[in-house]
């Protein structure tokens, strides 16, 4: 067997190298049988390369070769007279490594649809979709500049537990689990350790899984999602907001410049927002939802429908500032001036929300009183509550969904095409 160690990506073959001999590792996307000649089509992670087969001794063995089995080629780097490449491989020696058997459940070329169920059933298979494989580079360049952004502002990398020992965390249900004879739950935020950490570490955040254990059936909805959460020492709401702007924005900077073939892929355009965003009160949105025949009353909670009737006017991302208290949880700060008003906000595009933050609460007075308010018990907290008597930091910070935002970004309808293997009410395979 050939070693299996290649010179060389298919994006490093070019003119400076004509005449030289490499060896390229990937898989067959086509083959061109037309006599006396072979033209292979391969593909690797980075792009596809022309490879000529003339040798009488190698057209009869490489006919025999299927779609998407792996291979690896030795050849000669020679000009290529097709217009699709300016290189092409004179083939020396073609070996298959492992052959694909078909039929393949999917068509990786994109030539024959499938739904997002069946791709998602063979998602290794998927990849080598390069629409599919577009999708995926781009949410690794996002991750890249977030936290590029977030080490330049001085936030601290931290890692907190998922496997948490009480289900404290107020909000959404939680998965529950035996451990070593005791219950346990994974956790659905990393709230109450981030908070904690602004005590020593001053700025933290976190990029991580985070689980929810709600039966959800809809395109923008996980129970197992990418949470991007940020907590920061002597920052208000203002200030975790601008954070939250200049994440996007360098995000999308840096999608636009790093992944324009991507972009070309998934026919995706990238319009990059100026700043600052559009920030908008909850009381101003309730107006325009209810001047439209809907009627809501303050204090309840925005509805899908009519937040589509709010992002068809605010075009783009906004904020919307100043929810209710009663519809935040209980770590959220009061407004100093109205304590019916929370020192909140979210992140918007059009109806989807991306985001959720504002001031914490680090008097544990004030937590408790707000426990009670939401009909939570104190106790229940008390290993959390006791940390804000050893002298804590008055902070700020905010939760983005990561996922979300890559829909966006990447003008998908459905969360699930940009994930990779996405857990929902019904999917717990592959």
């Amino acid at each position: 067997m050939t070693d299996i160690i290649r010179t060389h990506y298919i994006n490093q073959l070019d003119e400076s190298i004509i005449d030289q001999n490499v060896k390229i590792g990937g898989w067959v996307e086509d083959l061109r049988d037309i006599g006396s000649l072979l033209f292979l089509t391969v593909r690797d992670v980075s792009g596809t390369a022309q490879i000529i087969v003339n040798e009488p001794k190698m057209l009869e063995s490489t006919k025999k070769i299927t779609r998407q089995s792996a291979v690896m080629i030795i050849g000669n780097v020679q000009k290529s007279k097709s217009k699709a490449f300016n290189v092409e491989i004179k083939a020396e020696h073609i070996e298959v490594i492992t052959n694909a058997v078909h039929p393949l459940p999917v068509d990786p070329t994109g030539r024959v649809n499938a739904s997002i169920d069946v791709r998602l059933g063979v998602r290794a298979l998927d990849l080598r979709n390069p629409r599919v494989l577009a999708l995926f580079r781009i949410r690794h360049e996002a991750l890249q500049s977030i936290r590029k952004t977030l080490v330049i502002h001085n936030f601290i990398e931290v890692n907190t537990p998922k496997i948490i020992g009480s289900a404290s965390e107020g909000g959404a249900n939680l998965f529950s689990l035996e451990y070593f004879g005791k219950k346990a739950y994974l956790a659905q935020s990393p709230q109450l350790y981030k908070e904690q950490l602004t005590m020593s570490l001053d700025r933290v955040f976190e990029i991580a899984s985070y689980y929810r254990a709600e039966k959800f059936h809809t395109v923008r909805h996980l129970n197992e999602f990418i949470s991007i959460d940020i907590e920061g020492a002597f920052m208000d709401t203002e200030d975790v907001i601008q954070v939250a702007e200049q994440i996007v924005r360098n995000v999308l900077i840096d999608i636009k410049e790093k992944c324009v073939n991507e972009l070309k892929q998934i026919t995706a355009e990238i319009i990059i927002p100026s700043l600052p965003f559009e920030r908008l009160t909850y009381s101003q949105v309730l107006d325009e939802i209810n001047s439209h025949d809907i009627k809501l009353e303050f204090g309840e909670d925005l509805p899908d429908h009519a937040l589509r009737i709010v992002g068809e006017k605010h075009k783009g991302y906004y904020f919307i500032k100043d929810w209710p208290s009663k519809l935040k949880p209980f770590y959220i700060h009061e407004k100093n001036d109205n304590p019916e008003l929370s020192d909140s906000f979210d992140l918007q595009h059009g109806y989807l929300e991306l985001a959720s933050g504002g001031k914490r609460h680090y008097n544990t007075n004030k937590l408790k009183t707000r426990l009670i308010e939401q009909g939570l018990n104190p106790d229940d907290f008390k290993d959390h509550l006791k940390v804000f008597e050893w002298g804590m930091l008055p902070h700020s910070g905010w939760g983005i969904g990561f996922d979300r935002l890559l829909m966006v970004i990447c003008n998908t309808s459905n969360i699930r095409e940009v994930v990779l293997y996405p857990r929902d009410a019904e999917r717990l395979n592959p």
